[in-house]
C-alpha cells in the first residue's frame, strides 16, 4: 500500500464515526425500525460503564489519557484534578445517557433533536468548560509551586 493509500485510509477512519452517526439517524428516519432508537442508549451505557469503572482503579480513564499525553508520570495535581474530572464526566454521561434512554419513548422528531444535535453541542461545551478550567487551574498551580 502507497503512502498515499494509508493517508486516505486514515482520513476515512478520523470520519468513521461522523458518517456512521449521520447513516443511524439516517436510517431511523426513514425507516420504523424501533430498535434503532437504543443505538445512542448503548453507546452512552458503554462510555459511561467504561468511565465509572474506572473510578474503582487505581488510574482512571483520564488519569491513563493524561500520562500517554504527557509522556510521563503526573504530578499530585494534576492526579488529583484527573480524578475529580472522571467524577464530573461520570455526572455528565450519566445525565446523557438518562435523557437519551428518555427520548427512546418520545416522537421521532425529539429523539433525533436530542440525539443527533443537542448532546453533541453539550459534549463540545462540556470539552470546551472544562479545558478552560483546567488552563485556569493549572495556572494557579504552577503559580503557588513557584
Amino acid at each position: 500500500m502507497s503512502e498515499r493509500q494509508a493517508g486516505y485510509i486514515n482520513k476515512f477512519k478520523s470520519l468513521l464515526p461522523f458518517v456512521g452517526t449521520i447513516c443511524i439517524v439516517l436510517l431511523f428516519h426513514f425507516s420504523k425500525i424501533y430498535v434503532l432508537k437504543f443505538y445512542p442508549v448503548i453507546v452512552n451505557s458503554f462510555i459511561f460503564c467504561v468511565f465509572f469503572s474506572s473510578i474503582f482503579c487505581k488510574e482512571t480513564v483520564i488519569q491513563k489519557i493524561a500520562k500517554k499525553m504527557e509522556g510521563a508520570e503526573l504530578n499530585e495535581f494534576t492526579k488529583n484534578y484527573t480524578r475529580r474530572l472522571t467524577y464530573v464526566w461520570c455526572v455528565f454521561l450519566f445525565i446523557n445517557l438518562s435523557i437519551s434512554i428518555a427520548t427512546v419513548f418520545m416522537s421521532a422528531k425529539v429523539w433525533e433533536l436530542y440525539n443527533a444535535c443537542i448532546s453533541y453541542i453539550a459534549l463540545g461545551i462540556m470539552f470546551g468548560v472544562e479545558y478552560i478550567v483546567r488552563i485556569i487551574l493549572r495556572a494557579r498551580y504552577e503559580k503557588n509551586v513557584q
